[in-house]
C-alpha cells in the first residue's frame, strides 16, 4: 500500500491524504508518483485553477505544489478553520495571492 494517496475529482480538486504509517522520506516518493501517473494517464491536465483539500505535511505540500504549479495558473489549498480555498500559487491576472475561494 502507499503511503499517500491522491486522486482528482471534477477536474480541478485534488483530494490527498495519509495512507500506510511512514516517514517524509517515502512519503514524498509515494506522492510524486502518484501525481505523475495521474498526469500520464491525462487526469490531470493543467488550466487555470486546480484545489487541494487533504492533509500534508510541509514536504509533501512542497512536491505537490512543485508538480501543479508546472500546470496551472493558480494552485488553492483548503483551509478548514475558513472553510474556503487560499490561493498560495497565483500566475498571471485572474487569481491572486491569498484570495478566498468557494
Amino acid at each position: 500500500m502507499a503511503s499517500y494517496h491522491i486522486n482528482i475529482q471534477d477536474n480541478d480538486l485534488l483530494k490527498v491524504d495519509f495512507g500506510d504509517p511512514a516517514q517524509n522520506d517515502r512519503i514524498v516518493k509515494d506522492a510524486d508518483e502518484q501525481l505523475l501517473k495521474l498526469i500520464e494517464d491525462g487526469m490531470i491536465t493543467g488550466g487555470e485553477l486546480i484545489r487541494i483539500s487533504g492533509p500534508a505535511s510541509l514536504p509533501v505540500a512542497m512536491v505537490i505544489a512543485h508538480r501543479l504549479t508546472h500546470l496551472y495558473q493558480a494552485v488553492a489549498c483548503y483551509d478548514p478553520k475558513m472553510k474556503k480555498y487560499v490561493v498560495a500559487i497565483a500566475h498571471g491576472n485572474k487569481y491572486h495571492l491569498g484570495e478566498l475561494l468557494d
